[in-house]
C-alpha cells in the first residue's frame, strides 16, 4: 500500500488481524497515527514493518514484495511513489480523481496496472468511457463505532447549526455555502455555521471564491486560514460563524451529533465525500449537490439532492471538469428552509442517511475490496 491516509488508515485496522491480508505501507505517518492510541497500539506491528519498507525506499532500493502492490492514485492516474521501484506480483491501484482530462502519459500508467480500484461511480464511468480497465468500484466507508446516531448535548439548543465541512478549496463549494447561508441567516438570526474547513494544505484556499465577487480568503501570519474573518468580510456577523479547526476524526462525532443540518454545495468528488458519508451516518439531516460521487450517496431519501446542476468554470490546474456541477444557490436556501420548517421530515431524512450509511462501515468495504483483490492473492500465493 502507497500510505496511510484515511483509506489506507482504514484497511491497516480491518486487515490487522485478517489472516489472508497483511498490510505494509512504503511511507509511514511523520507525527504518530491519527487515531486513539487503543487503536494506534493494535497497527504497532504494522506500523515497524511499514517503517522499515520506507526506509529501504528511502535509501534508494527497490521495494521486492512477495504479493501485490496496490498504488494510491489522484488526477492523472499519478502516484507519490514511483511505480518502478516497487516490485511485486502484481501491480493494482487505488484512484480517486476530479480531472477528468487522460493525456497520453496517464493512459500508460494505466496500462501498468492490472486492476484500477475506484471510489466512486462517476470515476468508474469516466475511466471506462476513456476506455481504460479493468477496474473496480469499491465505495469508502465509515466507523460505525465513531460515526453513529447518539443524543446530542444541546448545548447549542438556543441555535439552528448549519455545518460546512472539508479542506476549503474551489472544488468543494464553500463559496456556495457561504452565499447560501448568508441568505438563510438573514431570515433566521439564531442560525449559526460550523465550518470545518482546515486542512494540511491551507494553499488551495487561496483562489476560492474570487472569480465570483467574494473577498479573498485571508490568512493569519502562520498561514493558516481565518474562516471567520472570511465569512465577516463577506457580510456575515461574527456571531454567525465558528471555525472548529482542524478537529481529530474520532473526535468529529460530538460536534455533529449537535448539528441540525450539513449542507455540501461541491462541485466535484472523486469519491463519495467521507465527511458528508459521516454526517449520514451520525443521522445528520444532509443536504448534497446532484453530482459526481455524491450521487452514491443519493438513494431512498438519504439526503436532499440539489439537482440544479449547471457546468461550472474548470479552476486553476484543472483541464477536465466534465460531470462537474454548480448548484443553484437559492436551491440550497430552499433545502435549508424545508428542514427549519419541517423537522419531522428532517429527522427522517437523517434517519434515512444513517440506515444507509450502517450498510457502509469500513469493515464491510474493505471486505469488498479484498474480494475484488482476491484473484491476485491467490495467484501470488502460488
Amino acid at each position: 500500500m502507497s500510505g496511510w491516509d484515511v483509506y489506507g488508515l482504514n484497511l491497516a485496522q480491518n486487515w490487522a488481524n485478517d489472516p489472508d491480508v497483511r498490510p505494509i505501507f512504503i511511507q509511514v505517518p511523520a507525527h504518530g497515527l491519527p487515531i486513539d492510541p487503543l487503536r494506534a497500539a493494535r497497527l504497532l506491528d504494522i506500523l515497524r514493518e511499514s517503517t522499515e519498507a520506507a526506509r529501504l525506499l528511502s535509501s534508494g532500493r527497490d521495494i521486492l514484495f512477495p504479493s501485490i502492490a496496490i498504488h494510491a492514485l489522484g488526477s492523472g492516474l499519478a502516484g507519490s511513489i514511483p511505480l518502478e521501484r516497487i516490485k511485486p506480483k502484481a501491480q493494482l491501484a487505488a484512484v480517486f480523481f476530479d480531472d477528468t482530462e487522460f493525456d497520453t502519459e496517464a493512459r500508460a500508467r494505466a496500462s501498468k496496472f492490472e486492476l484500477i480500484i475506484t471510489g466512486s461511480a462517476w470515476n468508474t464511468e469516466v475511466l471506462q468511457g476513456n476506455g481504460i480497465g479493468p477496474v473496480a468500484c469499491v465505495l469508502q466507508g465509515v466507523d460505525p463505532t465513531l460515526f453513529h446516531p447518539a443524543p446530542a448535548s444541546g448545548i447549542f439548543s438556543d441555535r439552528f447549526l448549519v455545518f460546512s465541512g472539508g479542506k476549503l478549496e474551489p472544488r468543494k463549494g464553500q463559496d456556495l455555502v457561504l452565499r447560501a447561508f448568508k441568505i438563510f441567516a438573514a431570515r433566521h438570526p439564531e442560525a449559526l455555521l460550523v465550518a470545518a474547513w482546515h486542512s494540511p494544505w491551507p494553499q488551495l484556499a487561496a483562489t476560492v471564491g474570487s472569480e465570483d465577487g467574494l473577498a479573498p480568503v485571508p490568512f493569519n501570519q502562520s498561514g493558516y486560514l481565518d474562516v471567520v474573518r472570511w465569512a465577516v468580510n463577506n457580510g456575515l456577523k461574527e456571531s454567525q460563524v465558528l471555525d472548529v479547526g482542524l478537529v481529530p476524526n474520532w473526535l468529529m462525532p460530538t460536534i455533529l451529533r449537535e448539528i441540525q443540518v450539513a449542507l455540501f454545495m461541491n462541485r466535484c468528488e472523486g469519491g463519495t465525500n467521507l465527511v458528508a458519508m459521516e454526517c449520514m451516518a451520525c443521522g445528520v439531516p444532509t443536504i448534497l449537490s446532484a453530482n459526481t460521487g455524491h450521487l452514491d450517496l443519493l438513494q431512498n431519501g438519504a439526503a436532499r439532492a440539489l439537482r440544479h446542476q449547471v457546468k461550472p468554470r474548470a479552476p486553476v490546474g484543472f483541464r477536465g471538469i466534465e460531470g462537474w456541477g454548480e448548484s443553484n444557490v437559492e436551491e440550497a436556501v430552499d433545502a435549508l428552509e424545508a428542514i427549519y420548517v419541517d423537522r419531522t421530515e428532517a429527522a427522517e431524512t437523517g434517519r434515512q442517511g444513517a440506515t444507509l450509511l450502517a450498510t457502509m462501515s469500513w469493515a464491510r468495504q474493505t471486505g469488498l475490496l479484498k474480494a475484488a483483490i482476491r484473484p491476485f492473492l491467490r495467484r501470488s500465493a502460488r
